[in-house]
Order: C-alpha cells, then structure tokens, then sequence
C-alpha cells in the first residue's frame, strides 16, 4: 500500500474528491458545494507538490473550505443574483394597483374580492358586492383595497 501512495499519491483522491463535488455542484446548484471543491482540488494540489501525510492534508482541507467559504460567501454578497421577475412568487404583490370587484362584502374592514379567476381575502373600507375597487398592497394572502377615485 505504501508503494502505491509514493507512486500514486493520495492527491488523485482529493482530485476525485474535488471534481465529484463539482459535479454535484452543477447537479445541484446552491453555491456552497463549488467551494468545498475548490478547497479539495487545492488540497490534492498540493499533495502532489508537497511531501505531506494524511493528517495535514486533512487540516489543510478544512482549513482551505473555511478560507473558501468565507471567500464564497463574500463574492455572493457582492454579486447578488437579480431576478428577472422579483414579484414571480408574490402573487398579492403583482396585482397592486390593479382593481378588483368586491365579492363579500367588505364590513368592519374584511371581505373579500374578485381579480381575475381568484378570490381573494381582502381589508379596507366598507364595500357593497360589484364594488370595484384598487389594491393598495398586500399582507401575506390578504389584499389591502381603497376606493377607486
């Protein structure tokens, strides 16, 4: 065994290591796990450069995927990713400022509304069912309607 680590090296196993993680990386992509290749890919970089044993490739590795991360999590910060569509998963937030019709009607502050195919929950002033009215915002599935002027 110790023949076939001088001829091989264990930097192939950080190699494998780091392109695996690569790959589960593009598989499924999060950010994080393209790092921790990164650090395995340096790590088996410098096995084979270095004549160091098994226990200081292993501390180099964590240390290397502490440095990476920390590296990571600051180019991310800086380069955020901004979404084509920043409304897509707020469905209440898309339709401020359109009108809606008054299903329920609208008592106390609560009733409901019409947009579209959906009913909604909504709050705002006393409203008669046909009412049309304009959405002012949105709390979580409720929809926030004044008077049309």
């Amino acid at each position: 065994m110790a023949v076939v680590t001088q001829l091989f090296g264990l930097h192939w196993g950080w190699m494998a290591l780091g392109v695996a993680l690569a790959i589960a990386e593009i598989v499924a992509p999060g950010y994080f796990l393209i790092w921790l290749a990164a650090a395995a890919l340096l790590t088996g970089l410098v096995a084979a450069t270095m004549p160091v044993g098994l226990e200081a490739e292993i501390v180099l590795f964590v240390v290397l995927c502490a440095l990476a991360l920390a590296a990571g999590r600051r180019w991310v910060l800086r380069h955020p990713v901004h979404s084509a569509d920043p409304m897509l998963n707020d469905r209440g937030g898309q339709i401020v400022g359109q009108s809606v019709v008054v299903t329920h009607v609208i008592e106390g502050g609560g009733g409901r509304v019409r947009h579209g195919d959906t009913e909604w929950l909504a709050r705002g002033p006393d409203a008669q069912p046909g009412t049309r009215m304009r959405v002012t915002g949105a709390d979580g599935t409720v929809l926030l309607v004044e008077h049309l002027h």
